[in-house]
């Protein structure tokens, strides 16, 4: 197991396991195919920066897509699943707020549930927007109470990730709202 502290002034290390990432309850909510859709939607987008890779469930829709992809996560654990579910894509361990890549160097910069666990969103959203070349799209839990995610405390508003898209230099937010899920799209 790797040691929280070890990466705590970059953000928090997701507490689960990539089990629970991938389990069935979460992977009906996450409507997976339909964020990979409006993601894309308008876009000729052919390379992906999947930041918080997580336990590879976006990445592995996109990779499905034809898309070329990298992934990115703060957790070594985490990496690790990931490269079993999608042993083609380049993974690195990095953090959102220090993207170890150039300006312009994907086409679609992908943050799903990763906001709410970054300690500066608007240099999370800074970095994604420095190496997006097309969009940016931020996934979250919707601000509510609900039975399955965390906790309202951890749910960031509309209101504020707009403004944090804002503060971060972009200059077209547009907000979706999915059955489970709220989806920003974001161009740089």
């Amino acid at each position: 197991m790797s040691d929280p502290g070890h990466h705590a002034h970059h953000g928090h290390l997701y507490p689960g396991t990539a089990e629970a990432l991938r389990s069935p309850q979460r992977l009906a909510l996450l409507d997976v195919g339909r964020v990979v859709d409006l993601c894309l939607e308008g876009t000729a987008c052919q390379t992906i920066l999947d930041v918080g890779v997580g336990a590879g469930v976006f990445a592995e829709e996109f990779v499905r897509r034809g898309l070329q992809l990298t992934g990115i996560d703060v957790n070594p654990d985490m990496i690790q699943a990931a490269r079993h579910y999608v042993p083609s894509v380049t993974l690195v361990e990095a953090t959102a707020d220090m993207l170890p890549f150039g300006e312009s160097s994907f086409d679609l910069v992908f943050l799903g549930h990763v906001l709410h666990e970054v300690p500066d969103p608007v240099c999370a959203l800074s970095e994604a927007r420095r190496v997006a070349r097309i969009r940016v799209a931020v996934l979250e839990w919707p601000y509510r109470t609900e039975e399955y995610g965390p906790p309202l405390e951890h749910r960031l508003r509309d209101t504020d990730i707009i403004r944090f898209a804002h503060d971060a230099g972009f200059s077209h937010v547009e907000a979706l709202s999915l059955a489970h899920m709220a989806l920003y799209r974001l161009v740089p």
